[in-house]
């Protein structure tokens, strides 16, 4: 659903400045959440740690012509040419009024869910049970604040049949600009627990806050067994439908028989409305038992049938609650828990730590910070955690935090659980117990101040004579040098998988990102986590997306290719499991390549996919298409050229198929490195360069002298260790391959094929530089040591030796190797150190 900027301007009361002609589909706060730039209006937020106007610049870079303000720039005709600024008195009062404005355009059912705890789990679960019969929107993931849930209303279209939105408040007076967004028919409340307790005089206040998103709801869901709640609805003097439900009073709306517990499932029989029900769940967790109730009550009232909702419980799949279970050294598994930081959140994570049948038998450790904003007396609240610690079978306890430590200094030693506590994770981790720490399940439950990332992530620093040097400033020419090809408006994408050609993806990515590339592209989605890690906001594209880290690429905004639909199907399953819509993919294509990608029909009885590609695309909500590409088979060489014309036509065709499709633009893209320079009229809407952007050029063109305009990025450079003087006849290195014809002088250099140099290019197949000469390879290359011959040149130990570099490409290494620039570059180990410098 889209309005003209002219409407927007006049719902949220803005003072326009620009006149440019624009369509808003896509709302934008964080800069680093940019997908669609020619559609995004972006909103210039003030918060107490950043200002959004500090990013108007990067963001017009980037393509982006509209824009919400609170101050226009100043000279933005000269500056920003052909761009909107909305002047308003406040940036986020005008992103609520939009959103408020937008939700007076449905009239559908809309679930409004508060609480303490449960909420995202709820939402989800309803998504679910609702799903296979109607078209649900929903937030994603936890978009329940004063910022989130107008993004969450934002996402409600002309489709849209039920809406299921979060609200979550952590001081009073927040509720009711959240109640004027999401104006929920049907109000759910999850449970009432202590979290940001510290702002409410009493639970009675928080109550009655969050009882406000359903003042003029239809009706409203909550669980009567709370005094709290129930004493707070009957002050509350709402008059619509109460859908109560109990385990204890039979007069309830859905009154709970009984619950029976199995090894791996539970199941629960009610009487709803006077008819009686049951249905299982695959958990036996107590959260997980309330929040299904909960979840029955609201989907009967949407019209789920009894007979419906039985079929449908227990194929409820978990909801990823932020729990993260890795391995770790010394046989530990680690669970990291980063969410909330109060009581009933812990009790979740020791429940989940507790249920896992592979932890059965091992030794359970809580490594625990202060628990902050919880408003409870310190020595109360942790006696509370220690109860729940022990009942929960923890062996050790580990507190990191002031209160916490003083608390385990306060309280006698316990029979059943070790207990200790540090001021900081620094002194915990410098001390004998994490050294100790060995086959143990550990829960880790930090607040994201106290550094908890450091436990996991211990890094040791790498020192070898071998570098690899990046010139960085020959990486930025030759980037110019390929957009000189293209028209101002083209996109570009530049790869830095498998570690950037091995040149070391961060500092790459860095450059690139200064430079204001449009996309980086990585192979896996581990390599797009480093750089997020690293600091990298650009849009990254994973090219090889596994489907065991679809959680990661949510995690991280990274964007996956998709290739077929065993794919397609797996990552929309998960994106809805995640709670999220309108991810951005990117489709790949299969016009000659026949490696991966959707088939394009051209022959009667060939078989073609992109009919059913656009209706499984256009009957979801989980991904939306950000790109359709294909790969040219021979864009190298001019022998192809009948091929990649017969290619680029087949792609224009399926292409279009898909754009036809979608209101929104897709960008194409078909031209690599070699088809920038061969094929710059295919550039379509962006470009791929790849092995350009690392100084080997692809494509040379028949009948020129050509001289390469490239410059090299990368040098890879070692020393000489030691000289010495061998006889003729004697031989060099292992198996005695290396037979000398005269008296030589030979040096040791600490470079092997552990390093990355290929045991093919010794006993004289390839040589290295020393001092400009050539210097051949002498015997074979050992792991961690070569041998070169120096006998005509002046040379002593220290000295460098360039393995390829700009005084030896290489190219020469790959001929000799029979290979291509690409396998030489990205062989080399990552135990070489690179060493990074501008000129």
């Amino acid at each position: 659903m889209t309005y003209t900027i002219e409407k927007v301007a006049t719902l949220i009361g803005a003072r326009r400045y620009g006149s440019r002609e624009a369509q808003i589909r896509w709302l934008l706060t964080d800069s680093r959440s940019l997908c669609f730039p020619e559609e995004t209006l972006f909103f210039a937020l003030k918060t107490k740690r950043n200002d959004g106007h500090r990013y108007i610049d990067d963001l017009y870079r980037r393509g982006v012509r509209n824009f919400v303000v609170e101050e226009v720039p100043v000279q933005t005709d000269e500056r920003y040419p052909q761009t909107n600024f909305l002047k308003v008195v406040d940036t986020l009062a005008a992103l609520q009024r939009l959103a408020e404005r937008h939700r007076d355009e449905f009239d559908i059912p809309i679930v409004g869910i508060t609480g303490s705890n449960g909420k995202t789990m709820v939402k989800e679960w309803l998504y679910q049970l609702l799903l296979p019969s109607r078209h649900v929107v929903r937030s994603p993931k936890s978009y329940n604040s004063q910022i989130g849930v107008p993004l969450s209303v934002w996402l409600l279209n002309e489709e849209s049949r039920v809406g299921l939105f979060e609200a979550g408040i952590s001081e009073p007076g927040e509720m009711l600009a959240l109640h004027d967004m999401i104006q929920p028919t049907i109000g759910v409340f999850t449970c009432l627990g202590s979290a940001h307790q510290e702002n409410f005089r009493s639970l009675d206040e928080k109550c009655t806050e969050k009882l406000e998103l359903f003042h003029d709801a239809e009706a409203v869901v909550y669980c009567s067994d709370d005094p709290v709640v129930s004493r707070c609805m009957r002050r509350s003097g709402y008059k619509g439908e109460r859908l109560t439900w109990s385990r204890e009073n039979k007069e309830a709306t859905l009154y709970v028989k009984g619950v029976t517990n199995a090894h791996l499932s539970t199941k629960v029989e009610y009487i709803y409305k006077g008819v009686e029900g049951s249905y299982e769940i695959p958990f036996i967790d107590e959260a997980s038992i309330d929040n299904s109730i909960t979840c029955a009550v609201t989907a009967l009232q949407l019209g789920v049938t009894i007979e419906e909702l039985t079929e449908r419980m227990p194929q409820l799949e978990p909801v990823a609650m932020r729990l993260e279970v890795k391995e770790g050294q010394h046989g530990c598994t680690l669970i990291n828990d980063s969410y909330n930081s109060d009581i009933n959140s812990l009790a979740i994570a020791l429940d989940f730590m507790n249920r896992r049948p592979e932890h059965q038998g091992r030794s359970r450790t809580l490594v625990l910070s202060d628990i902050d904003q919880s408003g409870e007396d310190p020595h109360s609240l942790y006696d509370k955690v220690m109860r729940l610690a022990e009942g929960r079978g923890i062996n050790k306890f580990i507190g990191i935090g002031k209160e916490i430590k003083e608390y385990v200094k306060s309280v006698a030693p316990s029979s059943s659980c070790e207990q200790h506590a540090f001021i900081t994770v620094g002194d915990f981790l410098s001390s004998a117990l994490f050294r100790n720490l060995n086959n143990e399940v550990i829960l880790l439950k930090g607040g994201r101040r106290f550094g908890f990332e450091q436990i996991t992530e211990l890094l040791e620093q790498k020192v070898h004579e071998t570098i690899l040097e990046v010139n960085l400033n020959a990486l930025v020419d030759n980037l110019n040098y390929f957009r000189s090809f293209l028209k101002p408006e083209t996109k570009m994408v530049c790869m830095i998988k498998a570690d950037g050609y091995g040149a070391g993806a961060v500092e790459i990515a860095k450059t690139l990102q200064d430079h204001h590339v449009d996309y980086l592209a990585v192979a896996v989605a581990d390599e797009g986590v480093t750089l997020r890690k690293a600091g990298i906001t650009s849009s990254i594209m994973v090219m090889n997306p596994e489907m065991t880290a679809f959680k990661t690429m949510f995690d991280y905004d990274l964007e996956p290719e998709v290739y077929s639909f065993r794919l397609l199907d797996a990552l929309i399953k998960a994106a809805r499991k995640e709670g999220i819509t309108g991810w951005p993919v990117h489709i790949k294509l299969d016009t000659g390549m026949h490696r991966l990608g959707f088939n394009i029909g051209t022959k009667e009885g060939e078989k073609d996919e992109i009919d059913e590609l656009i209706e499984r695309l256009t009957h979801q909500q989980a991904v939306i298409p950000r790109s359709v590409f294909s790969h040219f088979v021979g864009s190298d060489s001019d022998d192809f050229d009948r091929f990649s014309a017969r290619q680029f036509e087949l792609f224009e065709k399926g292409s279009s198929r898909i754009q036809q499709a979608f209101s929104h633009q897709i960008l194409r893209h078909m031209d690599n490195s070699a088809g920038i320079e061969h094929f710059p009229e295919r550039q379509m809407e962006m470009c791929r360069l790849g092995i350009g952007l690392y100084g080997v050029d692809p494509y040379v063109a028949p009948q020129t002298n050509h001289l390469s305009p490239l410059k090299c990025v990368s040098t890879l450079k070692t020393t000489i260790l030691q000289l010495r003087h061998v006889p003729k006849e004697d031989t060099v290195g292992y198996s005695r391959k290396g037979v000398l014809t005269r008296d030589s002088l030979i040096a040791a250099i600490p470079i092997g094929y552990a390093d990355g140099l290929n045991r093919h290019l010794g006993r004289g197949r390839c040589y290295c530089l020393v001092n400009g000469q050539k210097a051949p390879y002498v015997g074979n290359i050992c792991m961690d040591v070569t041998m070169i011959d120096v006998t005509d040149i002046p040379c002593q130990e220290g000295d460098t030796v360039e393995i390829f570099g700009d005084h030896l490409p290489v190219s020469i290494l790959a001929e000799c190797l029979d290979t291509i620039p690409y396998e030489v570059l990205t062989g080399i180990s990552n135990r070489v150190k690179r060493v990074y410098f501008q000129d």
